[in-house]
Parts: C-alpha cells; sequence; structure tokens
C-alpha cells in the first residue's frame, strides 16, 4: 500500500529525547517499510527513517526557539499533505482533530489515531461536529469521555515497540532504586512517587522533562523535595540511557492522576524487564496485570506496598506480556488490519 503518516511537528521522529507520539510514528513507519510498503512520512526535517520525508519544519518545535505559532505550523502541515493525495492509496494521520477537516474533504481514505486525552473541555463538540472520521484509540479506557456519542472507532491498537532492540535485565534492579519516568507535571504525579520512596524506604531517580508550563509547578512544589542523594533528579533522557535507567531499577513508578491514554513508560519499562507499580487511573488497569507484571494502588500506602511485594513479580514475564502484547509487531499487524478496511 502507498501510505502517509502524518506525525505531529512537536518532536522529531523519532525524538531526541522526550516524545511518546513521534516514537510510536517512528517505529510503526518503520515497521511498515520493513513489512514493503510504500510510506511517506510527514514530520520535522531533523527526522531518521527509511520512509520517504517531507519535511515542513527544519526541526522539532519544542527545540526551535524561532517557531512561535504551533498551530499554523501544523497547517502548513497539512496542506503538504493536501498537495501530494493522489501518491497515496490512504493518509494515517496523528494530529488530532486539526486534521479531521481535510479528512472530511480528501478523496483519500484518512484514518486519525488519536493520542491525548478525550475528557478536555469542548472535545465532545470538536468530535460530535465529524461523525464519520475515522478514529483509532491507543486504549478502550481512551475512549470513556466519548461515550455515547455517535462515533465511527474502527479499532483500538495499543502501542507497540521493537522489543528485540531493548535489552532485557534479568536482575531484580540490581542498582536498588525506583524509578520515575515522564513529563515533571502534576498529573504524572512526582510528588506522589517520592512520598512513595519515602513509605516504602527506597531512593528515587526521577527522568523527567520539564515544559515551560510545569515550570512554576517544578520549582514549586517538586524541586524542594529533591535533595540529591535519596531523591535524585536526573533530568531528560535519551534512549541509551533509557534502557540502563529502567532495566537497574527494582520498579517504575506511574502514580500519575489522570485519566492516562496508554503510558508509554509502562510498556518501556516491562520490555525491559522491570516491574511497574501505578495507580489504577485510565489505560493502567489494560497495560499493568495486577500481581504478574506489576501492582496497582490507589494510595502512597498502597503503592509502597506494591514496591515492597516487587521480588514477586517475575521480570521474565514482564517481558513476555510485551512480546505478546506490545511490540511492534502487534501494533503494525492492527493498524494493517484497519488500512485494509479502508
Amino acid at each position: 500500500m502507498r501510505i502517509a503518516q502524518v506525525a505531529p511537528l512537536f518532536e522529531s521522529v523519532p525524538p531526541q529525547l522526550y516524545g511518546g507520539t513521534e516514537r510510536v510514528v517512528s517505529w510503526l513507519t518503520e515497521e511498515l517499510v520493513r513489512r514493503g510498503h510504500d510510506v511517506t512520512l510527514f514530520a520535522s526535517g531533523d527526522s531518521s527513517t527509511t520512509a520517504r520525508l517531507v519535511a515542513t519544519q527544519a526541526r522539532g518545535l519544542r527545540l526551535d526557539d524561532g517557531v512561535h505559532d504551533q498551530l499554523g505550523a501544523h497547517i502548513a502541515h497539512l496542506g503538504a499533505v493536501a498537495d501530494r493525495l493522489a501518491d497515496f492509496d490512504l493518509v494515517h494521520c496523528h494530529i488530532d482533530y486539526p486534521a479531521f477537516v481535510l479528512g472530511r474533504l480528501a478523496p483519500t481514505p484518512f484514518v486519525h489515531t488519536l493520542h491525548g486525552r478525550l475528557d478536555l473541555p469542548g472535545l465532545r463538540d470538536v468530535v460530535r461536529a465529524f461523525p464519520r472520521t475515522k478514529l483509532v484509540s491507543i486504549s478502550d479506557s481512551q475512549r470513556a469521555p466519548l461515550d455515547g456519542l455517535d462515533l465511527d472507532w474502527r479499532a483500538t491498537v495499543h502501542h507497540g515497540l521493537p522489543v528485540d532492540e531493548i535489552p532485557f535485565s534479568a536482575g531484580s534492579g540490581h542498582s536498588g532504586y525506583l524509578a520515575f519516568l515522564g513529563r515533571m507535571s502534576r498529573e504524572k504525579g512526582p510528588e506522589l512517587a517520592i512520598a512513595v520512596a519515602h513509605e516504602a524506604g527506597i531512593p528515587l531517580r526521577i527522568a523527567a522533562k520539564t515544559d515551560a508550563v510545569d515550570r512554576d509547578y517544578f520549582e514549586q512544589h517538586v524541586r524542594p523535595l529533591i535533595d540529591g542523594t535519596f531523591v535524585q533528579y536526573v533530568g531528560e533522557i535519551g534512549d541509551d540511557e533509557k534502557w540502563k535507567f529502567l532495566g537497574e531499577a527494582l520498579c517504575l513508578l506511574f502514580p500519575i492522576d489522570w485519566p492516562e491514554p496508554f503510558g508509554l513508560a509502562v510498556i518501556e519499562a516491562l520490555a525491559c524487564g522491570t516491574p511497574v507499580v501505578a495507580r489504577p487511573c485510565g489505560s493502567m488497569p489494560e497495560i499493568v496485570v495486577n500481581g504478574h507484571t506489576g501492582w496497582l494502588g490507589e494510595t502512597v500506602r498502597e503503592l509502597a506496598a506494591g514496591v515492597r511485594r516487587i521480588d514477586a513479580i517475575d521480570r521474565s514475564e514482564c517481558r513476555r506480556t510485551v512480546v505478546e502484547r506490545f511490540s511492534v509487531t502487534a501494533m503494525a499487524d492492527g493498524y494493517e488490519r484497519v488500512y485494509r478496511q479502508l
């Protein structure tokens, strides 16, 4: 098939550091090329791919201080897609509802994977206006805020990663620390992670990016809790550092306080063999099998109890779960089924 993959412009594909959606788009694109599809990737110019690259911005927007109108950049991005519609059998968009209008008007089939939370104010009105838009969710729980609307959901396709490229750590976290990986934002729960670490009596290492919108929160609420010994902040890390960071941890703490649509860090940890202790928000009960690949708990005390029982989790079972359920092969299989429908 001749397939267009339309990535967000916030990060390169794959991202240099943090960037969940762009990383998933990269993994999917490379697997589709490997399967023999003719794939064109619309992404920033600092992206790296075996597909044909069409770039409307030189760099990912988060690292490009010269671009202030991010919506305008994405509209120009869609303009480049519109100019080439005759070249494709279908277009797969990952930039959410800004692409809905083009998808409705285009003669080429469009499908849209929604990567974010769907409980935002006004979002129901937007999707209600596009009832024929073909949608894919990244978890079943992600759809809940849109229950009751007559929408054209084509599938739920969980994220998948190239497991063979991720080192497996069979040891039970020989470095003896808890890991927190993600964004330094209130809904991701870094304060709660620190409280759990203290309750369990086990040191915590935090690897997270801090966006401008979260800077005040970090400075006022999290930085005062970082002492550099029991709680260490290692900053934003890339893949080479990430696998060691996750693989040597006792477990990943994922104490979220929001309807997490998926949680890529969770399957990244499991792929390394590292169990996950998480709050059961959003997709977590779909991803973490309580008592098998980690523990779910609501409170600091419950989460700390999960940490204390982490040796009961078989690290090889964590890896096996990712191979069976969250591999790039499983993800590409799911999307190919959607593509054939279209």
